[in-house]
């Protein structure tokens, strides 16, 4: 009766069963890379299940890079498959030298970006922009962190592209790639030279894109963007030459 209530479980979830308790031996160090595993018999025979059931779970295992089936010589184990490393995962916003690397990234959508912008940009898309060039400088104004206020604004200048593919590009890095504690180490960012600055290249990408000027949108862009890697240099430089 065991027996039988035993064999009438669903092979799908034998198949399941084995493999994961196979996976977990592997993971654990049981069957090590290079060794093989028992044959197709004894693990039959040590988890009470079919042949079948067997060859289905050793094949799971080989879907995912666990094992390789050797012809005439058995199943062996493989080395763990290295995770994959997906765009963007990796990046350190500590590190002057990545944010850099955005940065060029960067100009090379946004500069299109703006002038799309320019070209296509609705009243309530504009009434946006603008909105956050405020905010970046009132932020700017009191002294707080402005990292999140000048995302948005480049998010609400990508939104005016009416392209969704630019603001998922920018959504994808993150408001990391403006962080202003790398600048604030090196230079006041609460200066005025700093503010003023800033407000002039914002300024100059606001009001280009306001007169539909998609060839002076795309200039400020690139001058913005340009400035920001020159800024961020100077304090790698500076940051080399106090070692």
């Amino acid at each position: 009766m065991q027996h039988g209530a035993k064999n009438s479980r669903p092979a799908g979830n034998l198949v399941t069963r084995v493999s994961e308790l196979l996976r977990q031996s592997i993971q654990a160090g049981d069957f090590k890379p290079g060794e093989k595993l028992p044959s197709e018999a004894k693990l039959t025979q040590a988890h009470g299940v079919s042949r079948t059931v067997v060859r289905e779970a050793i094949a799971a295992l080989r879907s995912e890079g666990l094992v390789e089936a050797r012809q005439g010589a058995g199943v062996f184990v493989l080395e763990a498959p290295q995770p994959e490393i997906l765009p963007f995962q990796n990046l350190d916003y500590e590190r002057i030298s990545s944010v850099i690397e955005l940065l060029e990234l960067r100009t090379a959508v946004e500069v299109e970006a703006a002038a799309l912008a320019a070209l296509r940009r609705s009243p309530q898309q504009e009434e946006r922009i603008i909105e956050a060039h405020r905010e970046v400088m009132r932020r700017l104004e009191n002294g707080g962190p402005t990292s999140d206020a000048d995302f948005a604004l480049h998010l609400a200048i990508a939104d005016a592209a009416n392209n969704p593919r630019f603001r998922e590009f920018l959504s994808m890095i993150g408001s990391g790639v403006i962080p202003r504690a790398a600048l604030q180490a090196g230079q006041d960012a609460s200066s005025g030279n700093y503010i003023a600055k800033l407000h002039e290249e914002h300024s100059e990408i606001i009001d280009a894109i306001s007169l539909g000027d998609e060839e002076a949108a795309r200039t400020a862009m690139r001058k913005h963007l340009k400035g920001s890697q020159a800024r961020y240099r100077a304090v790698l430089r500076r940051s080399q030459s106090n070692l």
